[in-house]
């Protein structure tokens, strides 16, 4: 099976795996596996031996497929409550029939843990997959953005980022836009390859506002610095021309 994997995926990660939890190092492994539970990304689990009894209380309001427990630390009997750290239902250890394939492995909700490294580099959002590739290429393509016939950028020396699995996005030069159509959005979102975005909506004209329909990037991931201080829209919600040609709008709403 090649991907994107349309069934779940198992295969061994062939990087040293550290979880951070309330000032300790809950789990570390070179034994982590990636487990596709959608075609998306990738979900780290672990044999349930590398992360220690210690760690965990059984969580009796968190009903899965699995076991579930609270992630705890510097607890000791139920006492010591005002330094202990707890994450409910954060992990769910895999042993019945229905998961066969998942047996005697372990998850921790990525969201749940403070940090997560693999090998000395810290990821976010979740697990880096190994099949996908990101690359950002100078293009001299004249790129023009119009909302209800309201031109809002133009310019002729666009960024491409072609990310697999996705459609290609446009990052274009802030001066090369209507900086007085943008209004600052506090959206913030992340991206594991790309890092944490920030976003504008569009005033296009005073009774109509398209909201959160442009991104860009402060300080992306070294992999995509390229696309700094850029700015990307939203090609399903905006009309792209590319050399004069109208574009059609994309399905995929991933950025």
């Amino acid at each position: 099976m090649s991907p994107p994997f349309t069934e779940s995926h198992i295969e061994d990660c062939l990087k040293r795996i550290r979880v951070l939890f309330g000032g300790e190092i809950v789990v570390d492994t070179r034994k982590a596996k990636l487990v596709w539970e959608t075609r998306y990304y990738p979900t780290y689990f672990f044999p349930h031996s590398e992360l220690p009894q210690k760690y965990l209380q059984l969580a009796s309001e968190h009903p899965t497929n699995g076991d579930t427990y609270d992630l705890v630390v510097n607890s000791v009997d139920g006492k010591n409550k005002d330094k202990e750290k707890r994450a409910s239902g954060a992990v769910t250890m895999y042993s019945s029939p229905s998961h066969q394939h998942l047996n005697g492995l372990l998850k921790i909700t990525f969201s749940a843990a403070d940090a997560w490294f693999e090998e000395d580099e810290q990821v976010y959002v979740h697990p880096k997959d190994p099949y996908k590739r990101v690359d950002v290429l100078a293009s001299s393509l004249h790129i023009r953005v119009e909302i209800d016939g309201v031109e809002i950028a133009s310019s002729r020396t666009p960024k491409l980022l072609f990310e697999t699995g996705l459609p290609v996005r446009t990052y274009l030069p802030k001066t090369d836009c209507r900086l007085d159509l943008l209004i600052p959005s506090e959206l913030t979102t992340a991206c594991p390859y790309k890092g944490e975005a920030h976003y504008y909506h569009v005033q296009v004209s005073p009774t109509k506002r398209l909201d959160n329909v442009v991104w860009w990037y402060r300080n992306p991931n070294l992999e995509c610095a390229a696309i700094n201080g850029l700015v990307a829209f939203y090609d399903e919600k905006v009309d792209v021309f590319v050399d004069g040609e109208k574009q059609t709008k994309p399905k995929s709403l991933w950025s």
